[in-house]
Order: structure tokens, then C-alpha cells, then sequence
């Protein structure tokens, strides 16, 4: 608890600084942008393009790797298995383990257990998947980590057992979610299997969630507990924000 109480009292102190210097740096862009617009050298577009901070895909796999190509259709094997929801559980390496944001991690067996409980077919029959974005994360050291976007839109038709048994007729748009698949490049089977992280919560219907507790919200079904529902500011965040706008002043 006092931990917890620690982190808030830290983080929400970086708004409050922020907020008592903030009208310190208006003034001193002011009387700075004239001249630091004069002595901007400027850069070419072959300058910019070589630059190290923009990172090049990997195109040249190392001896005894798959290629991004080999490990790109292997993950979109894995999604067009099951609809991209869950997957084939004989794609999973026995040390297999699947993480989002507040669930997890699971092992291979809880994972596919979790899965299997869900009829998602039968409560959204038209459901259309969208992924997009594959690449190989150029700066894990393995060279095996795929990321990609998902989104997907449905309508539901049918019941969602347990949580909604009977149907909403409710539209499902799901906002942006990053999502990985880590693999063996040996075997080729998945190690790791990370979703739900949503990089725009303003997108869709879900109230900025991802995975299922998106898909219940939009339903109507929110499961009864704050990480299954829409980010709410807590009050001791209000506090420190009226601090800060008090000290602004």
C-alpha cells in the first residue's frame, strides 16, 4: 500500500512540475523561437532518411534464422487458424506464454483452456478480423519477435457464454491494438503471445479496451471490475492536476 501510495504521489508530481514550470518555458520560447529559427541548419532528404534514429526493417536474416518473410507467415498462419481469435494450440511451443495488459501470464494449457471456453463464433457469426503492420522487431536481440495491429468490427447475433447469453445485436469496432508473436526459429513454433495493447482509446466502441473486456463493454456486458472498464481519473490524479493548476496561477 505504501509503495502504491509512493508511485501516485510520484507520478502525479511530474504534472505538478510541469505545470509550475510550463509558464516559465511560454515565456522563454517566446523570446527564443525568432532565433532559433535562424540558426536551424537544414538537412536533406538523404540525410534524413540515413539518419540512425530512424530504424530500417530487417531484411538479412542471421545464420540459422528464419527470414522476417518465414516468421511473418508463420504468424499470420497462427491468426487465419482460429479467425485470428485465439489459435492452433499445435502451434504452440510447450513453453508457450500469452500476456495483455492486466491478463496473464498464462501457460500453454490455461492459455488454450481460456480460449476454448468462449464460443466467439457463434456470438459474433460475421465477425471481420483486421491485422495489419506485420514486421520483425529490428532490435530484439533473437531477431524473432513479430509485432502487428489488430482491429476488427462485428455485430453480435448470437449469445456469448457466460457473459452474455443473450444477444445484444450490438456493433463491435475495436480500436488499434499492438499485438506480438514470439517464435522459435528452430521449431517454429509460438513462445510468447502478447495483444490487447490499444494505441488510440478515442477509436471504435470498446471505451478504449482491448481483447474481451473491449468487446463486453461494447456489448453492454462490462465485467465488475475497474481494469474491465473505461479509464476514469482517480481522485488523488484530480487533486494533484487542481494543485498544479492553483500553482500555475
Amino acid at each position: 500500500m505504501i509503495r502504491a501510495i509512493a508511485l501516485v504521489l510520484l507520478v502525479s508530481s511530474v504534472e505538478v512540475t510541469y505545470s509550475f514550470v510550463s509558464p516559465l518555458l511560454t515565456q522563454n520560447t517566446r523570446h527564443t523561437s525568432s532565433r532559433q529559427s535562424s540558426t536551424v541548419t537544414p538537412i536533406s532528404d538523404a540525410e534524413l532518411l540515413s539518419d540512425p534514429m530512424f530504424i530500417e526493417p530487417l531484411t538479412t536474416p542471421q545464420d540459422g534464422k528464419k527470414s522476417s518473410d518465414e516468421l511473418i507467415t508463420i504468424a499470420k498462419r497462427f491468426l487465419k487458424s482460429s479467425n485470428g481469435l485465439g489459435g492452433d494450440p499445435d502451434m504452440l511451443a510447450e513453453s508457450f506464454i500469452f500476456e495483455g495488459p492486466v491478463v496473464g501470464p498464462l501457460k500453454k494449457e490455461e492459455f488454450v483452456n481460456a480460449i476454448g471456453s468462449v464460443d466467439f463464433t457463434t456470438a459474433f457469426p460475421n465477425w471481420t478480423p483486421q491485422f495489419y503492420g506485420f514486421f520483425v522487431d529490428p532490435l530484439e536481440v533473437e531477431q524473432n519477435r513479430v509485432w502487428y495491429t489488430a482491429r476488427g468490427e462485428g455485430v453480435n447475433t448470437g449469445p456469448l457464454l457466460p457473459f452474455a447469453p443473450v444477444p445484444t445485436n450490438n456493433k463491435v469496432i475495436n480500436p488499434p491494438q499492438v499485438c506480438s508473436l514470439t517464435i522459435n526459429h528452430s521449431s517454429g513454433l509460438i513462445e510468447r503471445y502478447t495483444i490487447g495493447y490499444v494505441t488510440d482509446r478515442n477509436v471504435g466502441n470498446t471505451g478504449g479496451l482491448g481483447g474481451l473486456y473491449g468487446i463486453l463493454y461494447a456489448l453492454g456486458k462490462p465485467l465488475p471490475f475497474p481494469e474491465a472498464n473505461p479509464w476514469s481519473k482517480s481522485w488523488q490524479y484530480a487533486f494533484f492536476q487542481k494543485l498544479g493548476a492553483m500553482i500555475q496561477r
